[in-house]
């Protein structure tokens, strides 16, 4: 999952380290003294002595015994944390940051801030800056995640720009994760090199997917939205490149104010001209970074653009296409679109509001994104 730091309260009750550094957290008092050194002993309630070896140690409980180095009192809001869990302490800081959580469906891996698009709904905005020290840290996670974690995600910024790097990276997670769905974010214009689309697929990872997002069959209005002149042409090249590859590719359209009128343009296009792409996703917005900046101007009641949505749904599946509907709550989509529907937003920032608490079709419902406080659909109901 995305970086998630908890607020300042970590307390130490002994030396800390100087630096830094990552461990997986164990809650075994017990476990091999040989293979201690990259974990991090999680004890829940009382205890006399703590087992030397472990990189560090959270406690529940404070104690007075004699404590070995990195030593920390949790705060409440820090206890979610079970074994298995990968994390990055702070001693200077007095921060604790969650990088993998075992039991979450959702875990997905930042490479970079860095982006040659600027969309005007981009959730995430980029930062012009060196941020190498994040592939650094994730090379150090990766063999700490459990190889039985279903799906991990890779998302930026732009991923791509990373070039070789990135090749390396999914490299590093068929070694370590054989077993384990890699589904990249990009915006896809840099595979327009084939040098980079191919070294990506010569990987031969068994179960990897590049989703990229295009918002228009009109070059004009995609590069718009991308705030990036030539991008849509780039975009298509990038999604040939890694077709003609042998790479799966989903294709994302974010629905907003300024893109649902021609949803059901986009769907011809895409069955004329896409038809060979693995899935297509249609995206309710994310009321974060740039999209809360843009509200105004961006933001559209799902309910108003149900006839588009359905419109292109249609046209896609018909077409042999799978299709799914994300971020969007059953309640405000027509009956025949339930079944395309997904329970798609990440676990740590996923919603249900008080109208929900008695809906029978809850357990099936997606809910809603965190931010979707900011702004609220008129179709909002439960079902009884």
């Amino acid at each position: 999952m995305p970086l998630n730091l908890s607020p300042p309260g970590l307390r130490p009750l002994s030396e800390v380290s100087p630096s830094p550094f990552i461990g997986r957290i164990c809650g075994r008092p017990d476990h091999p003294e040989a293979a201690r050194a990259r974990e991090i002993l999680l004890v829940r309630g009382k205890f006399d002595n703590l087992p030397r070896g472990f990189r560090a140690y959270l406690l529940e409980e404070e104690t007075t015994n004699a404590a070995p180095q990195d030593v920390y009192v949790l705060g409440p809001e820090q206890r979610y944390l079970a074994e298995g869990d990968v994390i990055r302490l702070d001693p200077a800081r007095k921060t604790l940051t969650a990088l993998y959580r075992r039991s979450s469906p959702s875990n997905t891996l930042l490479v970079t801030e860095r982006c040659d698009n600027y969309c005007l709904m981009c959730s995430q905005p980029p930062r012009k800056k060196d941020d190498s020290w994040l592939l650094n840290e994730l090379e150090e996670v990766i063999p700490l995640i459990d190889p039985e974690t279903r799906e991990i995600g890779i998302t930026g910024g732009e991923p791509s720009l990373l070039g070789d790097r990135l090749v390396q990276l999914v490299e590093m997670l068929k070694q370590y994760l054989p077993r384990t769905a890699v589904h990249i974010l990009s915006n896809g214009r840099n595979f327009s090199k084939h040098e980079l689309a191919h070294a990506l697929a010569r990987v031969k990872h068994p179960d990897l997917m590049i989703g990229i997002p295009l918002y228009s069959e009109l070059a004009e209005e995609h590069d718009y939205v991308v705030q990036a002149q030539g991008a849509f042409d780039e975009t298509i090249r990038g999604i040939l490149n890694l077709k003609r590859a042998r790479v799966r590719v989903e294709l994302r359209f974010v629905i907003h104010a300024e893109t649902y009128s021609r949803l059901p343009e986009f769907a011809s296009f895409v069955t004329r001209n896409l038809l060979f792409v693995d899935h297509v996703a249609l995206m309710g917005l994310e009321l974060m970074g740039f999209a809360k900046t843009n509200l105004r101007s961006l933001w559209i009641d799902p309910v108003d653009y149900v006839n588009e949505l359905t419109t292109a749904v249609r046209v896609l599946h018909r077409a042999g296409l799978k299709t799914s509907v994300y971020n969007h709550p059953l309640c405000v989509l027509p009956r025949e679109l339930h079944p395309f529907a997904r329970k798609s937003i990440s676990d740590w920032k996923n919603v249900y509001f008080n109208e929900c608490r008695d809906c029978t079709q809850r357990d099936a419902c997606g809910g809603f994104f965190a931010s979707a406080a900011l702004k609220r659909s008129r179709g909002i109901s439960p079902f009884s």
